[in-house]
């Protein structure tokens, strides 16, 4: 687990990424506990407030939960939440700015496709 210090994305929000890809690895698995305030705060070496506002965004987002007195928990459905999430994350932000990237240098859409298939190797299995 680490943070990217020249990152321009807050710390807190490092954090919150940083257990859900541990969700989505199944490294933390759903009803289980996740790291405490101060657990995380030593870890990463970030202030006790940076590490609780990052759970608490997952506690926003429903990802985790609060039981009183014994910490926090990986939500049931956690790991859709996240994929639906990142999914919706992936289109809104990717996509259109390699659209849009693609159209100045008079790239096609069928063009970009070709050389995504080429960058993961396909090209040659499916011709």
């Amino acid at each position: 687990m680490e943070l990217k210090n020249d990152s321009t994305t807050p710390i807190f929000i490092q954090i919150a990424e940083l257990i859900e890809d541990q969700i989505l690895e199944g490294i933390i698995k759903e009803k289980e506990q996740v790291y405490s305030t101060n657990q995380l705060s030593s870890l990463l070496h970030v202030n006790p407030a940076t590490a609780r506002k990052g759970l608490n965004l997952l506690v926003d987002e429903g990802i985790l939960y609060k039981r009183r007195g014994l910490g926090m928990y990986v939500s049931s459905g956690a790991a859709q939440k996240i994929k639906t999430k990142r999914i919706n994350s992936f289109f809104q932000d990717y996509i259109p700015e390699i659209l849009q990237e693609g159209e100045k240098l008079g790239i096609s859409k069928e063009e970009i496709i070709e050389m995504i298939k080429e960058y993961k190797g396909e090209r040659d299995k499916n011709e």
